[in-house]
């Protein structure tokens, strides 16, 4: 399955399709990943162009699982501003409680989200920011 996913995800699509049609194909195919293919993907996102990457990370809430939130988080460690905003964003659907503690032992996480908050983040991604900030600090 890693091979089908990989080859949709390197596809020259058009942005409209890939929101549209791509997505939920994406999904489907994550949905009968194997315990292999995890590990494949695993090893491989973070050696994939920057397009690819965003797309991936756009898809990675299918299950909320474990392999799912740390390729979120190894996705995380991008200079790429839109990939950053994709994984908080696809982060803010996961069971917030399992995920808070490890984005707390973070606190690079945190301080990029502030920093972009302050500085340069256009008004759609500020309330996705500011919405994930808040349930990370809610009780």
């Amino acid at each position: 399955m890693y091979i089908e996913l990989n080859k949709l995800l390197s596809a020259d699509t058009t942005v409209d399709s890939w929101y549209d049609d791509g997505c939920l194909i994406a999904s489907e195919i994550l949905s009968d990943f194997s315990l292999n293919d995890w590990e494949e993907l695993s090893n491989q996102v973070l050696n994939k162009p920057i397009e690819w990457q965003r797309k991936i990370a756009y898809c990675l809430d299918n299950e909320c699982n474990e392999y799912e939130f740390n390729i979120l988080m190894d996705l995380l460690n991008t200079n790429d501003t839109e990939l950053f905003e994709i994984c908080i964003d696809t982060l803010r659907s996961y069971p917030i409680e399992e995920g808070k503690k490890i984005v707390l032992q973070h606190p690079q996480i945190l301080e990029r989200i502030n920093q972009m908050l302050a500085t340069s983040a256009n008004p759609p991604a500020k309330i996705v920011l500011q919405d994930f900030i808040s349930k990370i600090h809610s009780n």
